[in-house]
Protein backbone atom coordinates (compact mmCIF):
# COMPACT_ATOMS: atom_id res chain seq x y z
CA UNK A 1 0.00 0.00 0.00
CA UNK A 2 2.75 2.85 1.12
CA UNK A 3 6.20 2.12 0.35
CA UNK A 4 7.73 4.08 3.56
CA UNK A 5 5.79 5.01 6.54
CA UNK A 6 6.87 8.49 5.27
CA UNK A 7 4.36 7.84 2.97
CA UNK A 8 2.12 6.76 5.18
CA UNK A 9 2.18 9.67 7.50
CA UNK A 10 1.75 12.08 4.79
CA UNK A 11 -0.98 10.44 2.95
CA UNK A 12 -2.78 10.69 6.96
CA UNK A 13 -1.83 14.28 7.22
CA UNK A 14 -3.69 14.88 3.59
CA UNK A 15 -6.48 13.19 5.15
CA UNK A 16 -7.07 14.81 8.09
CA UNK A 17 -6.47 18.11 6.11
CA UNK A 18 -9.27 17.19 4.05
CA UNK A 19 -11.46 16.74 7.04
CA UNK A 20 -10.94 19.64 8.81
CA UNK A 21 -11.22 21.63 5.43
CA UNK A 22 -14.46 20.03 4.45
CA UNK A 23 -15.79 20.60 8.32
CA UNK A 24 -15.16 24.11 7.70
CA UNK A 25 -17.10 24.12 4.74
CA UNK A 26 -19.73 22.12 6.46
CA UNK A 27 -19.47 24.94 9.17
CA UNK A 28 -20.10 28.08 6.44
CA UNK A 29 -22.85 26.68 5.04
CA UNK A 30 -24.94 26.01 8.43
CA UNK A 31 -23.43 29.87 8.97
CA UNK A 32 -24.80 30.53 5.67
CA UNK A 33 -28.20 29.44 6.24
CA UNK A 34 -29.12 29.54 9.82
CA UNK A 35 -28.70 32.55 11.42
CA UNK A 36 -26.52 32.09 14.61
CA UNK A 37 -26.62 33.48 18.00
CA UNK A 38 -24.92 33.16 21.57
CA UNK A 39 -28.70 33.00 22.97
CA UNK A 40 -29.14 29.17 20.23
CA UNK A 41 -29.04 25.99 22.24
CA UNK A 42 -27.64 23.43 20.09
CA UNK A 43 -27.39 19.38 19.48
CA UNK A 44 -24.98 17.61 17.55
CA UNK A 45 -25.46 14.19 17.46
CA UNK A 46 -22.23 11.58 16.59
CA UNK A 47 -19.84 14.93 17.68
CA UNK A 48 -17.22 12.30 17.48
CA UNK A 49 -14.43 14.54 18.61
CA UNK A 50 -16.51 17.82 17.89
CA UNK A 51 -14.49 18.88 14.94
CA UNK A 52 -17.80 20.34 13.83
CA UNK A 53 -19.28 22.07 16.90
CA UNK A 54 -15.91 23.74 17.75
CA UNK A 55 -16.00 25.16 14.27
CA UNK A 56 -19.49 27.04 15.28
CA UNK A 57 -19.37 27.23 18.98
CA UNK A 58 -18.50 30.93 18.71
CA UNK A 59 -21.47 31.57 17.15
CA UNK A 60 -24.00 29.53 19.20
CA UNK A 61 -24.51 29.63 23.36
CA UNK A 62 -24.24 26.01 24.95
CA UNK A 63 -23.58 22.84 22.86
CA UNK A 64 -25.18 19.37 23.70
CA UNK A 65 -22.59 17.03 21.93
CA UNK A 66 -23.88 13.35 22.08
CA UNK A 67 -21.62 10.32 21.08
CA UNK A 68 -22.81 6.19 21.68
CA UNK A 69 -18.94 5.48 22.06
CA UNK A 70 -17.44 5.82 25.42
CA UNK A 71 -13.86 6.22 23.33
CA UNK A 72 -14.82 9.59 21.55
CA UNK A 73 -16.30 11.16 24.56
CA UNK A 74 -12.99 10.76 26.68
CA UNK A 75 -10.84 12.12 23.05
CA UNK A 76 -13.73 15.29 23.35
CA UNK A 77 -13.39 15.26 27.23
CA UNK A 78 -9.60 15.86 26.73
CA UNK A 79 -9.96 18.17 24.42
CA UNK A 80 -12.25 20.51 25.77
CA UNK A 81 -10.38 20.11 29.20
CA UNK A 82 -6.86 21.19 27.08
CA UNK A 83 -8.76 24.01 25.16
CA UNK A 84 -10.99 25.67 29.00
CA UNK A 85 -14.19 24.97 27.02
CA UNK A 86 -17.64 25.69 29.25
CA UNK A 87 -20.21 25.81 26.88
CA UNK A 88 -19.88 22.47 25.69
CA UNK A 89 -21.27 19.41 27.48
CA UNK A 90 -20.94 15.78 26.44
CA UNK A 91 -23.21 13.28 26.77
CA UNK A 92 -23.22 9.59 25.85
CA UNK A 93 -26.38 8.96 23.98
CA UNK A 94 -27.57 6.65 21.48
CA UNK A 95 -31.17 8.32 20.10
CA UNK A 96 -32.08 4.98 18.94
CA UNK A 97 -32.03 3.00 22.21
CA UNK A 98 -31.43 5.28 25.20
CA UNK A 99 -33.98 7.12 26.88
CA UNK A 100 -34.72 10.36 25.22
CA UNK A 101 -33.73 13.59 26.68
CA UNK A 102 -35.83 15.91 28.26
CA UNK A 103 -33.83 19.36 26.63
CA UNK A 104 -35.09 20.92 23.33
CA UNK A 105 -32.67 22.88 21.33
CA UNK A 106 -32.63 25.81 18.80
CA UNK A 107 -30.38 23.99 16.36
CA UNK A 108 -29.76 20.06 16.00
CA UNK A 109 -27.20 18.78 13.24
CA UNK A 110 -24.95 15.71 12.60
CA UNK A 111 -22.45 15.33 10.25
CA UNK A 112 -21.29 11.71 8.66
CA UNK A 113 -23.46 10.00 11.33
CA UNK A 114 -27.04 9.35 9.58
CA UNK A 115 -25.59 6.92 7.12
CA UNK A 116 -24.78 4.53 10.74
CA UNK A 117 -28.75 4.37 11.30
CA UNK A 118 -30.24 1.67 10.21
CA UNK A 119 -33.88 3.80 10.60
CA UNK A 120 -33.29 6.87 9.10
CA UNK A 121 -37.21 8.09 9.49
CA UNK A 122 -36.99 6.99 13.14
CA UNK A 123 -33.77 9.31 13.82
CA UNK A 124 -34.99 12.47 11.76
CA UNK A 125 -38.55 12.35 14.45
CA UNK A 126 -35.95 12.24 17.20
CA UNK A 127 -34.13 14.95 15.65
CA UNK A 128 -37.31 16.71 15.81
CA UNK A 129 -38.74 16.07 18.63
CA UNK A 130 -35.50 17.51 19.99
CA UNK A 131 -35.85 21.18 18.28
CA UNK A 132 -37.82 24.35 19.98
CA UNK A 133 -40.93 25.50 17.84
CA UNK A 134 -39.01 27.42 14.37
CA UNK A 135 -35.74 25.44 15.42
CA UNK A 136 -33.23 24.14 12.67
CA UNK A 137 -32.30 20.85 11.69
CA UNK A 138 -28.77 20.36 9.54
CA UNK A 139 -27.72 17.03 8.09
CA UNK A 140 -24.25 16.52 6.07
CA UNK A 141 -24.01 12.96 5.20
CA UNK A 142 -22.84 10.79 2.11
CA UNK A 143 -24.22 11.10 -1.11
CA UNK A 144 -25.57 7.82 -1.92
CA UNK A 145 -22.22 5.64 -3.03
CA UNK A 146 -21.44 1.99 -4.21
CA UNK A 147 -20.54 1.09 -0.68
CA UNK A 148 -16.37 1.45 -0.91
CA UNK A 149 -16.38 4.31 1.77
CA UNK A 150 -16.28 1.88 4.47
CA UNK A 151 -15.57 -1.36 2.80
CA UNK A 152 -15.96 -4.24 5.38
CA UNK A 153 -18.75 -2.95 7.46
CA UNK A 154 -21.26 -2.28 3.89
CA UNK A 155 -23.75 -4.55 6.05
CA UNK A 156 -24.44 -2.15 8.67
CA UNK A 157 -24.63 1.23 7.03
CA UNK A 158 -26.25 3.19 4.24
CA UNK A 159 -24.75 3.63 1.01
CA UNK A 160 -25.25 7.32 1.32
CA UNK A 161 -28.15 9.24 0.40
CA UNK A 162 -29.77 10.85 -2.33
CA UNK A 163 -30.12 14.43 -1.54
CA UNK A 164 -33.37 15.05 -2.50
CA UNK A 165 -34.87 11.78 -1.49
CA UNK A 166 -33.33 12.85 1.89
CA UNK A 167 -34.26 16.49 1.73
CA UNK A 168 -38.20 15.41 1.01
CA UNK A 169 -37.70 12.94 3.75
CA UNK A 170 -36.54 15.59 6.34
CA UNK A 171 -39.36 18.19 5.32
CA UNK A 172 -42.00 16.14 5.58
CA UNK A 173 -45.02 18.06 7.62
CA UNK A 174 -44.98 17.34 11.00
CA UNK A 175 -48.38 15.31 11.25
CA UNK A 176 -46.12 13.00 8.42
CA UNK A 177 -43.35 12.70 10.24
CA UNK A 178 -44.97 11.68 13.70
CA UNK A 179 -43.90 14.13 16.54
CA UNK A 180 -42.40 12.92 19.42
CA UNK A 181 -40.15 10.19 20.57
Amino acid sequence: MFDSPKHAITAAARASERHQENTENIADAIRAHVVLSNKMSAFEYGCGTCLLSFELREKIGLITLADNSEGMLEVLQDKIRAESVDDMKPVKLNLSTDPFPDEQYNLVYTMMTLHHIPDTRHILRQFYALLNSGGYLCITDLDKEDGSIHGHDVANVHKGFDRKELASLAERKPADRGEGH
